[in-house]
């Protein structure tokens, strides 16, 4: 799958593949509670990259930036959600 094909899939195909989609996948779909509930228990540091997304997109870029740093990645803003998304979402799908 996709980062493309992600964004536009059913729940019953997000739900095939990893967690990490699945996060990824509610995020893009707004369902941002779901996604946050997932992300926080991925303990890793691609976990802790999507709850750093989550965060952008909620409007706590304290918060994000602490996730951030958790997994060892440079801070990002509301203006690059999307690529952010993106970005995430090809490593997961890789």
């Amino acid at each position: 799958m996709t980062a493309a094909e992600l964004k536009t899939s059913t729940q019953a195909a997000a739900e095939a593949v990893s967690p990490e989609a699945l996060a990824l996948w509610h995020a893009k779909q707004g369902n941002w509670e779901a996604a946050h509930n997932i992300a926080q228990d991925i303990h890793t540091k691609l976990g802790s990259w999507i709850h750093a997304l989550l965060h952008v997109i909620e409007g706590d870029q304290w918060n994000a930036d602490y996730w951030f740093a958790n997994a060892g990645r440079p801070s990002h803003g509301p203006k690059e959600i999307d690529k952010l998304w993106d970005e995430i979402a090809g490593v997961v799908l890789s």
